[in-house]
């Protein structure tokens, strides 16, 4: 099949996927993976191949860089502990669970390794089908777990594959030079491209021009990860480490225009980046069912089951392991308050999706050994892989929201009251530094006066929604939100009668544009306060 129709069918896909999904009021990437599954019944399809590298370096350092950028480092520094032997330990005794019960089951040993490694990552963009349903915390922990296990994962599959395929040879001292270069050179090379895109971007800055910015943006995750690829090292993590720290430099050195430009482009790429993995997840599931038949099916799919279920157990057995040993091991008072209950731990458990990393590694398997022989199980290793995929976005993404429910998570109230503060906060220096601005720039009284009166109505605003009981505070809060009402509703006819003017010709396109620009941007100001979070 051409790949103009390939793009075409993948983009209706996600089409009719998202439109069902909102109306159906399922998790979107459910009806993406049925998607994927429906076109692999289109003939032309059948013969289409995704190679792997399209996943490791197209698709991965984007995704892993916004996920990166968009996750709290204060939550990382706060939780560091647990997410280091979330992201390390527990990958490690995950591979070794489902190599075992993999061996156990006839597959190989350096087979079942290979899967093991393959299957044992969470992934940082499936967390976001459970964004909605858990604290942010839970999510952040769950975001920076999946930021970091995919490194150790892929040294364990390295030495998998080398050991099976006869390239490499098990020792303590070759197996802590590949973890060291690994974690060192990923964390080094993300910083180096870290320190070099922020010094970029302040260039471009200068210059004025949001293009170029936005451009020194798109080349940041892409940089980090061949660096890293370079000096043969984790690729992930650098970009991980890259992201997290443009995420503290980012905010002070682009332009608002950049800014918007970038929200806008990134948000988009996300939905369609996410949306084509689930897709073609569901396209290569199809496909590897036709590469085994009979016995070898039957048992498969059973492997699939039975891999699904040891990823949970195992998955809910370390979380509670290794609260009680840092609990038994750390007796300070600061330790109690980060402890979560013990229903947290079982959601947490459930969240653990698999995605396209796992997906990826599954087809980097080669498809012979040094000795000219086929790579034993590979068929299986890819089936078994998608299954597993399949199953933890479709099964476990039904049955979290009941868990969900039934752990009674606390509301998160925390990110409430820190919007809250940085909006007040924002406001009252606003307010403060008006007379020494205004006096700088000889504005007029009348002007300073009318900005001061709006500054102060709109903080008292803000004041009273943070303070229910004080007097007014509901006239105060009703009074702004049908303000801002009003405001949206005269903005339609703003656009009504600008588009009467084009259609009128006496108005250009170009004019229309430049106008509509302006109107939108007004919009975008008063909706977060018609719409509060």
């Amino acid at each position: 099949m051409a790949a103009l129709e390939f793009v075409v069918l993948l983009g209706c896909a996600l089409l009719a996927s998202g439109a069902l999904a909102q109306r159906l009021k399922v998790a979107t990437p459910v009806l993406q993976l049925a998607a994927g599954v429906l076109l692999g019944f289109v003939p032309a399809l059948r013969e289409t191949e995704l190679p792997p590298e399209v996943l490791l370096l197209v698709f991965l350092p984007v995704l892993l860089y916004w996920e990166s950028v968009t996750t709290s480092v204060r939550a990382i520094r706060r939780d560091l502990r647990g997410i280091v032997l979330t992201g390390t330990l527990l990958v490690a005794v995950t591979a070794w669970a489902v190599a075992a019960l993999a061996h156990a089951l006839g597959v190989p040993w350096g087979a079942a390794w290979v899967l093991g490694a393959a299957v044992a990552p969470t992934d940082a963009t499936a967390v976001g089908v459970v964004s909605r349903l858990l604290p942010r915390r839970n999510v952040t922990l769950l975001r920076a777990e999946s930021l970091i296990n995919d490194g150790t994962a892929l040294v364990v599959y390295s030495l998998a594959v080398g050991v099976t395929v006869g390239s490499e040879h098990l020792s303590v001292a070759h197996v802590s030079g590949l973890v060291a270069l690994s974690y060192g050179g990923g964390i080094a090379a993300g910083a180096a491209i870290a320190w070099l895109g922020i010094r970029l971007r302040r260039l471009v800055r200068g210059l004025g021009e949001t293009m170029l910015d936005n451009l020194t943006i798109i080349l940041i995750p892409f940089s980090a990860y061949l660096l890293a690829e370079q000096v043969e090292a984790s690729g992930v993590l650098a970009v991980v480490v890259c992201g997290l720290i443009m995420s503290q430099a980012g905010p002070s050195l682009g332009r608002a225009e950049a800014r918007r430009q970038t929200m806008a482009f990134w948000s988009l790429a996300m939905y369609l980046l996410n949306g084509a993995l689930f897709v073609l997840v569901g396209l290569e599931a199809q496909a590897a069912v036709r590469g085994l038949s009979g016995t070898a099916l039957s048992e498969a799919l059973l492997m699939v089951a039975a891999l699904s279920c040891a990823l949970v157990v195992v998955r809910l057995l370390f979380l509670f392991a290794a609260v009680y040993t840092i609990r038994a091991l750390d007796r300070r008072p600061q330790q109690r308050e980060r402890r979560m209950g013990h229903r947290a731990r079982v959601v947490s458990a459930l969240a653990g999706f698999r995605g396209a990393v796992s997906l990826a590694l599954a087809l980097s398997v080669p498809y012979t050994l040094d000795s000219g022989g086929p790579f034993p199980d590979r068929d299986t290793i890819v089936f078994v892989t998608a299954g597993v995929v399949v199953t933890t976005l479709v099964v476990q993404a039904l049955v979290l929201p009941r868990v969900a429910r039934w752990a009674r998570l606390p509301r998160d109230t925390d990110a409430d009251r820190e919007l809250a503060l940085a909006r007040t906060a924002a406001s009252e220096a606003a307010l403060d530094a008006l007379p020494t601005v205004a006096a700088g720039l000889g504005t007029d009284p009348e002007v300073t006066e009318r900005l001061r009166t709006e500054y102060e109505t709109h903080l008292n605003t803000l004041r009273a929604a943070a303070t229910t009981d004080a007097p007014d505070a509901g006239v105060l809060v009703r009074h702004h939100e049908q303000d801002t009402a009003l405001r949206l509703a005269l903005l339609e006819h703003k656009r009504s009668a600008v588009i009467g003017l084009r259609d009128a010709r006496r108005i250009d396109d170009a004019v229309l544009q430049q106008v509509q620009a302006q109107l939108d941007v007004e919009e975008v100001r008063l909706a977060p306060a018609a719409d509060p979070e």
